[in-house]
């Protein structure tokens, strides 16, 4: 348990951590996404998971992804992304804040980002970067002038969090 007493997380591991948590409520089976977004003050503005749009009859609409299957089909034609979501519920401006996000965002997500003028994007994993879609992305975030990053968080880090939640559910 001596483990738990180290320094507290940084700001870039704080902030990434509850994105993967928010990544959580996500109900997709294949891919969770979470984003955060932070003022300058390294104060939570909004938070966002991908999921169908809110309030419509999820049962009704599916998760697959079968490209031969026709939009209409799939989850990608009903399914709002974590970044957008996050943007749509900010309670207030989101210009020169920072996203913190599970997956690098998508070009729609992008041109988001950058209406809102964000400062930065932090992510965690950046599996579709062959895409086109992800190479226009990071066009945007140029063009733009938003910086972006790729955040690495240490295994010790994580086995820190597994810890510091076993020690404190034992105590339930």
């Amino acid at each position: 348990m001596t483990d738990i007493l180290r320094a507290p997380l940084n700001w870039d591991e704080y902030f990434m951590l509850q994105a993967m948590m928010a990544a959580m409520r996500s109900k997709d089976p294949s891919t969770k996404v979470g984003s955060v977004f932070v003022d300058a003050t390294n104060h939570q503005v909004s938070m966002g998971y991908n999921g169908f749009v809110a309030g419509i009859d999820e049962s009704k609409l599916p998760w697959g992804k079968d490209a031969n299957a026709g939009l209409e089909n799939q989850k990608y034609g009903y399914v709002v992304h974590a970044e957008a979501n996050a943007i749509l519920h900010s309670p207030s401006s989101l210009q020169g804040a920072r996203c913190y996000v599970t997956l690098f965002p998508c070009h729609e997500c992008a041109k988001l980002i950058a209406s809102k003028k964000i400062s930065e994007v932090i992510f965690l994993s950046d599996k579709h970067a062959n895409l086109e879609s992800t190479r226009i992305a990071k066009k945007i975030f140029e063009l733009s002038g938003i910086k972006y990053r790729k955040l690495e968080i240490e295994t010790g880090t994580l086995n820190l969090v597994e810890q510091h939640l076993n020690h404190l559910t034992q105590a339930l």
